[in-house]
């Protein structure tokens, strides 16, 4: 990921890092990648289990906004 971030210009995109897993955080890794991309807006992200549903991930993503 840190590969990708670095090559690519995300200018006026804002990015929302988001992971699945059952047991451990997100920690650092948006920040990290942030760092790594060196643009764009980087907003903080999340960590889901893999079971939230349809509902839960939509209202995770409206309120981001």
């Amino acid at each position: 990921m840190d590969t990708f971030v670095e090559s690519h210009d995300f200018g006026d995109i804002t990015m929302i890092p988001f992971c699945t897993s059952s047991s451990s955080g997100i920690g650092r890794s948006g920040k990290n990648l942030a760092d790594h991309a060196c643009s764009g807006k980087w907003l903080d992200g999340a960590r889901f289990s893999g079971s939230e549903s349809e509902e839960e991930l939509s209202t995770w993503i409206n309120d981001l906004k």
